[in-house]
């Protein structure tokens, strides 16, 4: 009956690592930039399918073995994940998914080892699932409650720029339009400014009348640096240059 409930135990523990790793991959689709989450979500499945794999062994994987992957795989993912939440702030989704692993593997391994510990022991672990809670509402608050990532967007917007792609949902135009935010005014006329002359290039003038309103409302051009004016018409130009003489002049400052 032990074994049944450790082999169904161990199952679990596959198939949660397994749900974590997809979870990153497609919600990586929903990031400016793609690629840490859905990288970091292929090694969580990879190894979820080697484990598995492995459960079909004649000495599968302990539950404390299954434990200790979680907690090692979940702090090198808050390492990375917390990186990128408060210092590059080009993504949200490792640094809480990466806490559910590390709050399940430290949680289990306290749990299979709780009888073996002293009165002192006990209290201390108690505490520490306590502050590892506390932790990790803060994460998924941070991360993907009021995550937002106006600044990554904005970059994301110039990097599709620089390639050539202006339309569609990972385009430059789609990545300005979310490159804005109430609480960080100072990025709204990079975006509004880009989305003018964006829309200016393919044709569209309502639009772009539209975005231009939006930029004199906060202030007009001069709320800009030059070099982030010169950079979209450079690169416009690059694309395009017949296209490109519909954008407006640059004046002398920014020249």
């Amino acid at each position: 009956m032990l074994l049944l409930e450790q082999e169904g135990l161990r199952w679990v523990l596959v198939g949660f690592e397994a749900l974590i790793g997809l979870v990153l991959i497609l919600g990586s689709r929903s990031q400016p930039f793609p690629l840490p989450s859905k990288r970091f979500g292929s090694l969580v499945l990879g190894i979820a399918l080697l484990l598995a794999l492995g459960q079909l062994a004649p000495r599968p994987v302990s539950v404390i073995g299954h434990l200790t992957v979680l907690t090692a795989i979940g702090s090198f993912g808050l390492l990375v994940g917390i990186h990128h939440l408060i210092r590059t702030r080009r993504e949200v989704l490792i640094a809480p998914f990466s806490g559910f692993m590390f709050c399940v593997g430290v949680g289990g391994l306290m749990v299979t080892t709780w009888k073996d510990l002293n009165t002192v022991e006990q209290w201390s672990g108690f505490l520490s699932l306590v502050v590892l809670g506390g932790g990790q509402t803060w994460l998924v608050f941070r991360g993907l409650l009021i995550g937002r990532l106006p600044l990554a967007w904005s970059q994301a917007g110039m990097v599709a720029l620089h390639r050539g792609f202006l339309g569609g949902p990972d385009g430059a135009i789609s990545c300005f339009e979310k490159g804005w935010d109430a609480e960080e005014e100072h990025l709204n006329p990079m975006a509004y400014v880009a989305l003018h002359r964006l829309n200016l290039f393919i044709g569209d003038d309502e639009k772009a009348e539209e975005w231009w309103q939006a930029l004199c409302d906060v202030g007009g051009e001069k709320g800009v640096a030059p070099e982030w004016i010169v950079a979209i018409h450079d690169a416009l130009i690059r694309i395009d240059p017949d296209a490109a003489s519909s954008l407006p002049a640059l004046n002398a400052e920014e020249e």
